[in-house]
C-alpha cells in the first residue's frame, strides 16, 4: 500500500520554506538537493524540517493545497515548527 507525503523544506540559503507533496519522499528530497526542481533550484541546500504521511493521495493533496493557500493551518504549523527548531 503506497503512502503519500506532505513535506516542508527549509532553504539553508535564504531560510524560506517550501511545501511539497510526493509519493516517494526520499527521491523527491534528492531531486530538490540535486537542483532538479526548477522552482527550488536557486535556493539550495535544503533541510527537511517536517513531513506528514497519508494513506490516501486525496488527503495528502488536500493538505498541501490548504497549506499553500497560506491559511490558518499554514501559520499555525509554521509557528509550531519555528518554536521547535
Amino acid at each position: 500500500m503506497p503512502m503519500y507525503y506532505l513535506y516542508l523544506l527549509r532553504s539553508k540559503k535564504d531560510k524560506r520554506l517550501y511545501i511539497g507533496y510526493t509519493s516517494n519522499l526520499k527521491r523527491r528530497i534528492e531531486q530538490h538537493s540535486n537542483g532538479e526542481v526548477i522552482s527550488t533550484k536557486g535556493r539550495r541546500p535544503f533541510e527537511l524540517i517536517y513531513y506528514e504521511a497519508y494513506k490516501s493521495e486525496k488527503d495528502g493533496k488536500k493538505r498541501e493545497k490548504n497549506l499553500k493557500l497560506f491559511s490558518r493551518a499554514y501559520y499555525g504549523l509554521k509557528k509550531r515548527l519555528i518554536n521547535s527548531i
